[in-house]
């Protein structure tokens, strides 16, 4: 029986095989977990056939219907030749369920770390990108939430304060600094005004980026929300240098609201306070320990807290 805190404490590898068996598939019992937290992630071997990947979603995250609208804007980018990794279908589903475990099949996609030292690079980025953002824009999600103050700032300082890795004397600081940024936040997003809300990648970091002799692809759709086009960029930009030539690929294809600029520093600020959240909400799946054991010392927690007191600094010197 699996509990909350174990969540795939039952996904042997026999069970991941069986699974993937279940849609009709072969396999050369080769398998191959792959750096994945949230979920469970395998490359595994198809008799006589290229091997695929195997992604195991993490029960109570998602809906089906969630999941289902992932799986269709993949789908709907990769039938516009966008180069985005897109679920399989078997039984007429991209969505398969074995014994507890929901699990989606992709064809395996290879590739090292992105290029984007160059500015033909950044710009062929910024092309792919706005084309993306092109077919986003042709529809909405509405099972998946969006980008905003309640999931990116509330809901994971509630996981904080909650859990026993921050440390009891440094509950009220955390408390205080979080209401300060949600408010500074909140004045720099009615600052900026209304901007369109598109389905996005939503985690369009380098490490969801594969780069081979074609050129790059995306990978992992699984954090896609609705939400402002700038989401998507500014992740891949550190410096002004590097977002000026996004900019200038993607303007070929899409205009770009440049009022969005002003939401890069917020966003950044409520990925941070995300993250924390996130690894305290999971930190009973016995994985999160094991690869993120800075967590459990009180000192990632008080430079943590420091680096959302300069944050605040920060957003107060944007204001004045």
């Amino acid at each position: 029986m699996k509990s909350a805190g174990a969540p795939y404490a039952q996904l042997s590898p026999e069970v991941v095989l069986a699974a993937v068996e279940s849609a009709g598939l072969r396999t050369d019992g080769r398998l191959l977990a792959l750096n994945s937290f949230e979920n469970r992630v395998y490359q595994v071997g198809i008799e006589d056939a290229k091997p695929l990947v195997a992604k195991f979603y993490r029960p109570g995250r998602w809906s089906d219907a969630a999941i289902a609208e992932e799986h269709a804007f993949a789908c709907e980018l990769a039938a516009a030749e966008l180069p985005v990794v897109a679920p399989l279908e078997f039984h007429k589903s991209t969505l398969l369920q074995f014994e507890e475990f929901r699990f989606a099949l992709y064809p395996r996609c290879g590739g090292r770390a992105p290029e984007l030292e160059t500015a033909e690079n950044l710009a062929w980025m910024g092309r792919l990108l706005a084309r993306i953002h092109g077919v986003g824009s042709r529809g909405a999600f509405a099972s998946r939430g969006a980008i905003d103050r309640t999931t990116f700032v509330d809901q994971p300082s509630k996981a904080v304060l909650t859990s026993a890795l921050l440390p009891s004397t440094l509950c009220d600081r955390y408390a205080r600094v979080i209401a300060t940024l949600d408010a500074l936040i909140a004045r720099h997003f009615a600052a900026v005004g209304s901007v369109r809300d598109l389905r996005l990648h939503g985690d369009c970091h380098a490490g969801n980026v594969l780069w081979t002799d074609a050129g790059p692809h995306f990978v992992d759709l699984d954090d896609a929300r609705m939400g402002p086009a700038v989401q998507d960029l500014w992740m891949l930009a550190p410096n002004p240098r590097t977002l000026d030539s996004l900019l200038e690929g993607y303007a070929e294809f899409r205009d770009f609201d440049r009022r969005e600029l002003g939401l890069i520093e917020p966003l950044r600020i409520m990925r941070q306070i995300h993250y924390a959240g996130w690894i305290a909400r999971r930190w009973d799946d016995p994985a999160f320990p094991r690869a993120f054991p800075f967590a459990a010392e009180a000192r990632w927690w008080e430079q943590h807290v420091n680096d959302l007191h300069e944050a605040a600094g920060q957003l107060n010197e944007i204001d004045d």
